[in-house]
């Protein structure tokens, strides 16, 4: 049997089984349309599933994946990312987005050693987003081996997709509000670990139910009234 007649398989599955047993769901939320508590941007690489990793039911997440789990800033690249970020905000009203990065990422592998990309100058062309992860630990790191250095641009690369994030618009008027809060994970694909971002503190740790999650930029109410009243 072919992977896709496997796969064909599996549609079946879902009309004869498992939409049966969640009617009530999926009638739910064709009635009264998705409202996703949060937006995950996270790469496509098959081995890591937003919806597994959470849990998650269907209505539950609004999910973009793209190779290196990429943020382009705001006017560079006018593409599905960012489209999706803007209506995700705008229209579906998420308060949370999580930038979700992962062990044995091979963006994160092209990006430490572009050897052959000359061959892909899209995926290339892509890549450069995350330029400032790979600049930061060459300039900062350069004494790693090759496995600690492509984790560590990983992680880096989490970081710079979020600061990327917060130039959007409407990413930029919740985040004024104090109504969105972002988040940085990262996924240890061999340990079945979820790393997050603690943005006090600067340090990636795991999630754990006995502890507060860690969260890369808390919602907090900001004024500018409340800056020039500082200067004064």
């Amino acid at each position: 049997m072919s992977i896709v007649n496997e796969l064909i398989g599996r549609v079946f599955s879902f009309e004869k089984t498992v939409f049966p047993a969640n009617s009530e769901l999926f009638g739910r939320l064709t009635t009264l349309g998705q409202s996703p508590k949060a937006l995950i941007i996270s790469c496509a690489d098959s081995r890591v599933v937003p919806e597994h990793i959470v849990q998650a039911e269907p209505g539950d997440l609004f999910v973009c994946r793209n190779a290196g789990n990429m943020v382009p800033p705001y006017g560079t690249h006018n593409g599905g990312v960012t489209s999706t970020v803007e209506y995700g905000v705008m229209v579906l009203g998420v308060t949370d987005i999580i930038i979700c990065g992962h062990s044995d990422c091979g963006a994160m592998k092209a990006l430490s050693d572009p050897t052959g990309l000359e061959a892909m100058p899209n995926v290339a062309a892509w890549l450069k987003h995350g330029a400032a992860a790979e600049h930061v630990v060459s300039s900062c790191h350069g004494d790693l081996d090759d496995k600690e250095r492509i984790r560590a641009i990983t992680l880096e690369n989490i970081v710079a997709q979020l600061s990327h994030l917060r130039t959007h618009p409407a990413v930029a008027a919740r985040i004024a509000q104090g109504t969105m809060t972002l988040h940085g994970w990262f996924v240890d694909i061999h340990a079945g670990q979820v790393l997050g971002l603690n943005g006090d503190t600067g340090e990636f740790a795991p999630l754990r139910a006995d502890r507060d999650m860690p969260v890369a930029l808390a919602a907090r109410t900001r004024r500018v009234t409340e800056y020039a009243e500082a200067a004064e």
